[in-house]
């Protein structure tokens, strides 16, 4: 094929996928070191360990149908997951650069979160006690929670984008969060562990020039659908 025909195609691509990519990566190398910040899990055997598979089962088995619901709808999320707080107008498909924040912020974020999940290789609970029934085996390990790790950073950059619905976006946060010990997949130790984890890498987001450059573009293209009639 002719090269000068190969390159227009290339130029169109380009454009199509620039919008939704960031200019640069967010977090500096290393930082927030996971292993340095958060504290161990119990050790297996400890009291401590025995208290919270109690805690964890307690919660699981008291569960309401309506919560188990919630638990197995939330076993995948994305941001949208947060329209409840934001407005039903926060749809997938119609803002290109919030949608391009997110997905770099998640990726980052997945790395911080799966290199404490293998440095400590906690078991999850249904693999250590059987009373947990008819939960999907996951490939990950159970410390720190990804889901409440996730949700914890989605819920503080939301709340950089809606200062005034910040309360609301953090309870989606939590919820999200604990929804995973209601469904057996993670100890309350592992969703308190995410908690401190995503606030720390929120903390350098903000501290980033391409973050922030990226969060603008954001917030002018969220402000431009609030302008509209």
């Amino acid at each position: 094929m002719n090269q000068a025909k190969i390159l227009p195609v290339f130029l169109v691509f380009a454009l199509l996928v620039a919008p939704f990519r960031a200019a640069a990566q967010y977090l500096p190398a290393g930082r927030p070191d996971v292993v340095a910040l958060l504290a161990p899990p119990p050790a297996p055997g400890s009291a401590e360990q025995a208290a919270d598979l109690a805690e964890a089962f307690a919660v699981y088995s008291a569960r309401t149908p309506a919560e188990e619901a919630a638990a197995k709808a939330e076993s995948k999320f994305t941001p949208f997951a947060f329209a409840r707080a934001i407005g039903p107008w926060f749809q997938p498909g119609k803002f290109p650069k919030t949608e391009a924040l997110f997905h770099e912020v998640e990726a980052e974020a997945e790395t911080i979160i799966d290199a404490g999940k293998d440095y400590w290789k906690r078991p999850r609970p249904y693999t250590t006690d059987r009373r947990f029934v008819h939960i999907t085996p996951e490939k990950s390990f159970s410390y720190p929670s990804g889901h409440s790790t996730r949700a914890t950073v989605f819920a503080l950059v939301f709340a950089e984008l809606f200062p005034a619905k910040r309360d609301a976006l953090l309870a989606i946060g939590r919820d999200i969060g604990w929804h995973r010990v209601l469904g057996g997949a993670h100890y309350p130790t592992d969703i308190y562990a995410g908690r401190v984890l995503g606030q720390a890498i929120v903390r350098e987001f903000i501290a980033s020039p391409a973050f922030q450059h990226d969060l603008g573009e954001a917030k002018a293209e969220l402000a431009a659908m609030a302008a509209q009639p």
